[in-house]
C-alpha cells in the first residue's frame, strides 16, 4: 500500500465523520425541536441508527465507485483532489449553519478533478444524468409533495381528535420516525464513503473489480456514526426551528417521507441528498399549514446552497487537482 493511498484513506474518514457531524440535523433536528427526543439521547439513537443502516446495501456505492467517472482514468491524485473539494465545502457551510448536501459535494469534487486529469470524455454523462441530476431534483419534489399530503391525510384522519392526546402521541411515535431516518442516512450516505474508497483501492491495484470490501464497510460505517455521536448544532437549529415551527405531527410526517424516499432511491443506486430530501419534506410539512407555515427567506438561502454545491464543490476538486499536480503529487 502506497503513501497515497494511505493519505487517501484518510482523508476519506475524515470526509465521512464530517458528513456525520455535518448532516445529524437530517436525523433528529426535527424529533429535537418538537421535544421528542432529548438531544443527547436523539444524538445517540443517531449514531446508532447510522452505523446499522450502513449495512444495508452497496448500490449506491457501486455508484460512486464504478458509475460516475472511467475508473480508468482515475488516479490517486483525483480522488484526493475529490474529497479536499468535497470537506472544504462541508466545513464552509457548517460553518455558516447552511444545510448542503455532503453527496454532491463529494460527486461535485470527483467531477471536477477527473474533467480537469482525463477530460470530459472520462466522466459517464448518462450516469450522472440518470443517477445524480435527475435525482437531484425528483427526491427533493417528491419529499415535498408526499410530506404535503401525508400531513394533509393526518390532519383529516385526526380531525377530531383532542389536541394534547394527539401531540402526546405523535411524541412518541416521532421516536420511531427519527429512527427510521437515522437508518436512512446511514443507507445512503455512508456508501458514499465507500464507493469512493473502493475507488481509489481499484485504482491503485490493490482489489481487482470496483467492489466493496467488508473492511471498508465496516470502516465508513464507524466514522459516519462517530461523527454524528459529535452532533452539528448549527445546522440543527436550522433545520429545526428557523425554516418551520414544528410540532410532533409534522415532524413525524417529514421523517417519515424522507426515509422512504431515501431508502428507496438508495436501492436504485442514486446518490441523492439527505439535506435535500428532508429540508423539502419539512417544507411540505409546514406548506401543509398555508404560505405562511414556512419562513420563505430561510427556505431560499437553503435552495441556493443546493443549486451551488455542484459547480463550487467541481471547481474547489479541479483546483485542489492541478495544486497538488503542480506539487509532483501522484
Amino acid at each position: 500500500m502506497t503513501a497515497t493511498l494511505v493519505v487517501v484513506l484518510l482523508m476519506a474518514v475524515v470526509f465521512d465523520y464530517i458528513n456525520g457531524f455535518h448532516d445529524t440535523a437530517n436525523a433528529i433536528a426535527t424529533s429535537v425541536a418538537t421535544r421528542a427526543l432529548r438531544p443527547q439521547h436523539a444524538i445517540l439513537m443517531a449514531a446508532a441508527f447510522n452505523f446499522i443502516g450502513a449495512f444495508a446495501g452497496t448500490a449506491v456505492a457501486k455508484t460512486i465507485g464504478a458509475g460516475l467517472v472511467n475508473e480508468a482514468t482515475t488516479s490517486q491524485t483525483i480522488v484526493i483532489a475529490a474529497l479536499l473539494g468535497a470537506i472544504a465545502w462541508n466545513l464552509l457551510t457548517w460553518r455558516l449553519g447552511i444545510p448542503s448536501s455532503s453527496s454532491h459535494a463529494l460527486i461535485g469534487g470527483l467531477l471536477g478533478a477527473t474533467i480537469l486529469a482525463a477530460g470530459t470524455g472520462a466522466v459517464k454523462w448518462d450516469g450522472v444524468v440518470g443517477k445524480v441530476l435527475v435525482p437531484l431534483v425528483s427526491s427533493p419534489v417528491l419529499g415535498f409533495i408526499i410530506a404535503f399530503f401525508l400531513m394533509i391525510a393526518l390532519y383529516w384522519i385526526f380531525r377530531r381528535a383532542s389536541r394534547r392526546p394527539m401531540t402526546r402521541g405523535f411524541r412518541r411515535l416521532q421516536v420511531l420516525s427519527a429512527g427510521y431516518m437515522a437508518f436512512s442516512h446511514g443507507s445512503n450516505d455512508a456508501q458514499k464513503t465507500m464507493g469512493i474508497v473502493t475507488l481509489a483501492l481499484f485504482s491503485a491495484g490493490v482489489i481487482p473489480t470496483v467492489d466493496v470490501p467488508a473492511w471498508v464497510i465496516i470502516g465508513a460505517a464507524s466514522a459516519i456514526s462517530l461523527g454524528t455521536a459529535v452532533g452539528g448544532w448549527r445546522i440543527m437549529r436550522t433545520m429545526g426551528h428557523r425554516v418551520v415551527e414544528l410540532e410532533p405531527i409534522h415532524g413525524f410526517a417529514a421523517e417519515t417521507t424522507a426515509a422512504t424516499v431515501l431508502l428507496a432511491t438508495a436501492h436504485f443506486g442514486m446518490p441523492v441528498s439527505t439535506t435535500h430530501v428532508i429540508s423539502s419534506a419539512i417544507m411540505g410539512v409546514g406548506s401543509s399549514k398555508g404560505p405562511r407555515g414556512v419562513r420563505w427567506g430561510v427556505a431560499r438561502t437553503i435552495l441556493i446552497a443546493w443549486v451551488v454545491t455542484l459547480p463550487a464543490t467541481a471547481f474547489a476538486g479541479a483546483l485542489a487537482w492541478a495544486v497538488l499536480s503542480t506539487v509532483g503529487v501522484r
